[in-house]
């Protein structure tokens, strides 16, 4: 194996694929990164048995191979380096890489490619293209609200649903649930679901950046893999094993109606939420939402959203309302699951929608309606 590249391209190589190096490994080469040639180039992969990143870096091939090297001292050593060419070769018969930049060399020890864990192939053909914006707002708004605890490891993950032109991703962790839609490229000739751990898909929403070539998605012939294939610049596949199981039903989660539907200035409510935060960690984090429609001494509806603790205080926010329909309402919410929330949609006007204290409460943006957010209330004294 005799390759020669530059020092910026393979830094910037391994620096994609080094986020799917094992960290702690039964298995010792998934702490490697492959080495091999294809299609000219250089070609990097690295994996934790969960999760495998391939990427491609541009070289000059004078001698195929392929081998795997300690991922972390590689990537430090080549990023020490200067910005000019670098030429790798292995040293027939001695299992040393040795690296060359200007007057830098290095000589490290190899594992041979055959004991690296062969990474899934996928099916000829794309499953699936979505525009790289949108496929970023969804995973943003969705995979947060993923579980964290693996006492239920399907609410690790995120539903994504592929079905004609459209797609569906769902999240929930048993307090809260997410739920985007979206447009596909092109339409899928039969439909089909998966639940892809939350730590891929926020993965791949850092890989996509600001590229703006589609994202393509590729099932495995076992369909117990999913591959997500970034262009733009370097291209980027990402391999990912599903989660086995049933996703919840979450569309009977879903309120079909409401009681008190309140529309609010998303930046301001955000603001008196952050606010209230500070008082409500030291109060079983929560904070409370009381909607008010106009009344002869107030000219407009309002929220006050309010937060108190025993120990440190209390601070209540009045905060204008857009509109509100129906009747007056009361609600308090975990102070993280809210601002998470208000958070992912940022900018705006949002609707808080609600039945009785006790009963979910419902935000939607209102410049589309491809996004839905549930969230469990807090049962609080009033």
């Amino acid at each position: 194996m005799k390759i020669s590249c530059l020092q910026e391209n393979l830094s910037r190589g391994l620096a994609v694929v080094g986020r799917a190096v094992a960290s702690r490994a039964t298995l010792p080469v998934t702490q490697n990164v492959l080495l091999s040639v294809d299609q000219s180039m250089l070609k990097l992969s690295a994996t934790n048995l969960e999760i495998a990143m391939t990427t491609w870096v541009g070289a000059m091939i004078e001698e195929e191979g392929a081998i795997t090297v300690p991922a972390r001292l590689l990537t430090e050593f080549v990023n020490s380096l200067p910005n000019d060419k670098i030429e790798l070769e292995l040293e027939p018969g001695s299992g040393l890489l040795q690296i060359s930049s200007g007057s830098s060399t290095a000589h490290i020890n190899i594992t041979d490619a055959s004991e690296f864990p062969p990474i899934p192939t996928v099916d000829d053909g794309i499953a699936a293209e979505i525009d790289p914006l949108i496929f970023k707002s969804a995973i943003t708004r969705v995979a947060f609200a993923a579980a964290t605890e693996e006492s239920r490891p399907v609410l690790t993950g995120v539903e994504m649903k592929l079905e004609g032109s459209k797609f569906t991703m769902a999240a929930a962790d048993g307090f809260r649930l997410a739920v985007h839609h979206g447009p596909l490229l092109k339409s899928v000739p039969e439909p089909m679901s998966m639940i892809v751990p939350a730590k891929t898909m926020i993965e791949l929403n850092r890989l996509i950046g600001d590229r703006e070539e589609p994202v393509e998605i590729l099932m495995t012939p076992a369909k117990g893999q999913v591959m997500f294939r970034v262009r733009g610049g370097d291209t980027v596949e990402i391999v990912s094993q599903l989660l086995q199981g049933t996703f919840p039903n979450y569309e009977q989660l879903i309120p079909q109606s409401y009681t008190t539907r309140a529309v609010m200035d998303l930046p301001t409510v955000l603001r008196a939420a952050k606010t209230a935060s500070i008082f409500a960690r030291d109060g079983s984090n929560i904070i409370r939402m009381h909607l008010m429609p106009a009344t002869n001494d107030s000219e407009s509806p309002k929220v006050e959203i309010s937060a108190r603790s025993e120990e440190v205080g209390d601070n209540q926010d009045l905060v204008d309302l857009d509109e509100i329909e129906g009747e007056e309402g009361k609600i308090a919410f975990n102070s993280r699951y809210l601002l998470d929330v208000l958070s992912v949609l940022e900018k705006g006007k949002v609707a808080l929608e609600t039945t009785t204290s006790s009963s979910p409460g419902v935000f939607k943006p209102t410049d589309s309606d491809d996004y839905i957010h549930v969230v469990m209330p807090m049962f609080v004294q009033w």
